[in-house]
């Protein structure tokens, strides 16, 4: 259950990307009713497994804003970062978080290779990389005792067999809400393999 507070943020937000999406392509879907299901639904299911204590959080490749801009709008207890390297999308971004009152978020229009953060508690990145990728770029930006979350498809087991050749890690797996047979990654203990 989200606070009315949060619902009054995510309405606004929805109305933001329906007005931006008719000058930039920032999701396929056209209507309010397929974004809230598709998007909104899919970015919040991962709410209650965001690490506790308020530590910084980066969403990488945030896009339009899924699932990184819809989790800041419901978790304001801590800083966000939005890693988005398309200047008209992360231009978005900036001007959502400014028109949503979100001043615990910044945007970083740059690639996620060059982005420079502190070390973070969480790291959140959807549809983006295959998860060997993914797992590099988290291993570079957690604090110790840090936690990625990805949502994955249909393909999470293999994904994580084939990351499995170069990464040690501990991932934790839950059942997608939104999407049938879909997975989310809760990962944690991300290193090398050999180190």
């Amino acid at each position: 259950m989200i606070s009315r507070e949060t619902e009054a943020g995510l309405d606004a937000f929805l109305a933001l990307l329906l007005k931006w999406n008719a000058r930039i392509n920032l999701v396929a879907e056209r209507d309010a009713a397929t974004l809230r299901a598709r998007h909104i639904a899919d970015s919040l299911q991962l709410l209650p497994l965001l690490p506790p204590g308020g530590g910084p959080a980066a969403d990488l490749g945030t896009g339009g804003g899924f699932p990184g801009l819809v989790l800041a709008i419901a978790d304001r207890s801590r800083p966000w970062h939005l890693v988005e390297s398309d200047r008209r999308k992360a231009a978005f971004l900036l001007a959502a978080s400014a028109e949503l009152g979100l001043s615990h978020v910044r945007v970083h229009a740059e690639r996620i290779e060059a982005v420079q953060l502190l070390p973070l508690a969480l790291v959140s990145a959807r549809a983006l990389a295959p998860l060997s990728v993914l797992l590099g770029h988290a291993a570079r930006l957690l604090a110790p005792g840090g936690v990625a979350i990805f949502p994955k498809g249909r393909n999470a087991e293999a994904e994580l067999t084939a990351a499995e050749a170069g990464w040690t890690m501990t991932a934790e797996r839950f059942e997608s809400r939104t999407e049938p047979g879909a997975t989310i990654l809760r990962i944690s203990g991300i290193c090398r393999a050999g180190t």
